[in-house]
């Protein structure tokens, strides 16, 4: 069954945290997909991962939000993403997690978060 995101989510607009949407195509010839799976090409969840935390970490304002060690807290993949896959990557920062999701057109793809870099203490930077 096709999970749909609803309204308010699939377009970022849930608080003050959200942002524009970010475009993201997994090409068809993308290495992962050789032998995963034979017959039926899957991205691995971890590549998936690997495209959201790049996503974060090329926007300053994001990657402060995680820090210099983002920490992965959950992570859901809830359909297949296949060759060729044109998906949407949107974040919302919240008081304590940076939460994303990855939709294919209307369909959330997968979601999770990551938790928000602890503020270095004032001590740390003085001399």
């Amino acid at each position: 069954a096709r999970r749909s995101a609803p309204a308010a989510r699939r377009h970022g607009k849930r608080g003050a945290g959200a942002m524009k949407p970010i475009a993201l195509r997994i090409a068809a010839e993308h290495p992962s997909f050789a032998g995963h799976f034979p017959g039926r090409p899957l991205l691995p969840g971890v590549v998936l991962l690997a495209e959201v935390l790049e996503a974060v970490l090329r926007d300053p304002g994001l990657a402060a939000t995680v820090g210099p060690a983002p920490r992965l807290a959950v992570a859901k993949f809830l359909v297949p993403v296949g060759p060729g896959a044109e998906l949407s990557l949107r974040f919302e920062t919240t008081a304590t997690a940076l939460r994303f999701q990855v939709a294919r057109g209307d369909t959330l793809a997968a979601s999770g978060h990551f938790e928000r870099a602890a503020a270095a203490p004032a001590s740390a930077f003085e001399t």
